[in-house]
């Protein structure tokens, strides 16, 4: 197995120029091995305690045929062997308290590579080869037309999805971490600043423990999708295989609400880009559900053609959303109404992947497990139109993401081993650099962010009047102070 199932961008400017490298003194290295060896036996004494009729439950499931399973997921939990590969193997320590394997002398310099440029985007890559389940930071840089691997952190468990965000709470500063949902219930936050970690910065969840005494926390199942709400950026939405989705608080690491009007698995979900507190879910019952988080309430709901694979919001027309399904199908919605204002088969397979163009108004990108990539023109909401397709080199396409950046620069991952991975510029294709870089598209775009320039500047101006005003109030009250201490001398 060689496939990439996630990847997201990070904008630019945001990562530290020179990663922190991570270095362990051996008791530390020590310490972590027996941490590890103890949770490996709790696991299996839970499985031990759990009694014989889980593992008969365990093994008429997996002599049932199943459909559709193509990489083994429902037995990847039950596989033989030590995940961990006896990490007791892998380092050895003298007297000195210095490793007998490493025979390397050589102090690692900072090279160019190592150097994180102010222009340079990172790419975050879920990336599972062989038995290896790996986070994968890139380095992308525009100009320089340069890709290559910055680092990479091998993960715990299988990688299904990635939200990056920039809240530390134990930082004021902003940060540069990522969500990882995986195949287990636990979500893992990893510090993309540091390099040679061997631990994610926190965890959100908890399984039970009963030597521990330890209650469960969070998910049953595995965690299917990962949103990060940027307005309230202490909380962060998880969809799962349990049929819930929890909000948590990054502040405490809990879950403070849980979402549970559901009759099947959550693949998807969505921040509204404007309104905080309302949440877009996709959910393999054939239904896109609206959710009012504030007051834990369903606003609305729209049954589609089938399960939901993809939600994303029109971030340039917030009223209307658009979902992509497992049969094929791209159906787009106003949410004020009640009916899709249209329902188009865009693919033959699943359409795994769907985004928005961050700066072009009206570029939709689809692609799917068939292995083609279409390019939309959604800007009259009527009717689509299909500007260009092509089937790719990346097998059945698993994940695609938009340069937050650029807007016509996107990324798209597969399962082809030789060429899971592609970087795309759509400004290459002269059918869709005519399409969507004519004069009049650019005015549009150009007006829309000029627009948006000036209510961001009128908010600036608006703090600015009321600095000026408390100076002003400040300074008269100092006045008459001055005045009146004048007379009493």
């Amino acid at each position: 197995m060689n496939v990439i199932f996630c990847t997201t961008w990070v904008k630019r400017g945001v990562a530290a120029a020179v990663p922190e490298k991570v270095e362990l003194k051996p008791e530390e290295l020590e310490e972590i091995i027996k941490e590890t060896q103890s949770a490996l036996e709790d696991e299996e004494s839970d499985e031990e305690a759990a009694g014989p009729s889980q593992s008969n439950t365990k093994k008429s499931a997996n002599e049932s045929p199943t459909t559709g399973d193509e990489y083994n997921f429902q037995d990847y939990d039950d596989e033989s062997g030590n995940m961990y590969c006896n990490i007791t193997s892998l380092a050895s320590f003298d007297v000195d308290g210095e490793d007998n394997f490493i025979t390397n002398d050589d102090v690692d310099s900072e090279n160019e590579d190592d150097i994180i440029k102010a222009d340079d985007n990172l790419v975050l890559i879920g990336h599972v080869e062989g038995d290896a389940s790996i986070l994968e930071v890139f380095v992308y840089n525009e100009r320089e037309d340069s890709f290559y691997c910055h680092h990479d952190i091998l993960l715990s468990s299988f990688p299904l999805c990635i939200e990056w965000l920039n809240y530390d709470s134990a930082d004021p500063k902003p940060g540069n971490l990522c969500a990882i949902g995986n195949m287990s219930p636990i979500i893992e936050i990893w510090d993309l600043d540091l390099i040679d970690c061997l631990e994610p910065a926190y965890r959100l969840g908890c399984k039970p423990n009963k030597k521990k005494r330890q209650k469960r926390v969070g998910h049953r199942d595995a965690v299917l999708d990962i949103a990060w709400n940027q307005n309230y950026m202490h909380v962060l939405a998880s969809g799962s295989v349990d049929k819930t989705v929890l909000l948590w608080d990054l502040d405490n690491c809990k879950p403070v609400t849980k979402l549970d009007s559901f009759n099947e698995k959550i693949q998807a979900l969505k921040w509204h880009p404007q309104e905080t507190h309302q949440l877009l879910t996709g959910c393999a019952d054939k239904f896109i559900r609206l959710f009012d988080c504030k007051e834990q309430a369903l606003a609305r709901s729209w049954e589609v053609s089938g399960e939901v694979e993809r939600v994303l919001w029109n971030h340039y027309d917030p009223n209307y959303c658009i979902a992509s399904t497992d049969n094929g199908y791209i159906e787009y919605f106003d949410v004020r109404g009640d009916k899709p204002l249209w329902q188009i088969k865009a693919h033959e397979k699943e359409v795994t992947g769907l985004s928005l163009s961050a700066s072009c108004q009206g570029l939709l990108v689809s692609c799917s497990n068939d292995g083609v990539m279409k390019v939309w023109d959604i800007l009259d909401q009527k009717s689509p139109v299909l500007v260009w397709e092509q089937s790719s080199n990346l097998g059945a396409i698993q994940c695609l993401a938009a340069n937050p950046d650029n807007g016509f620069i996107f990324i798209a991952g597969g399962d082809n081993k030789a060429h899971n991975l592609r970087v795309l510029d759509f400004r290459e294709i002269p059918t869709l650099r005519e399409r969507f870089m004519d004069a009049e598209r650019v005015a549009s775009n150009n007006s829309l962010i000029i627009k948006q320039e000036r209510v961001i500047k009128q908010e600036m101006m608006d703090v600015t009047d009321n600095m000026e005003d408390m100076e002003i109030e400040n300074l008269g009250s100092l006045s008459m102070q001055i005045k009146k201490e004048k007379k009493e001398t």
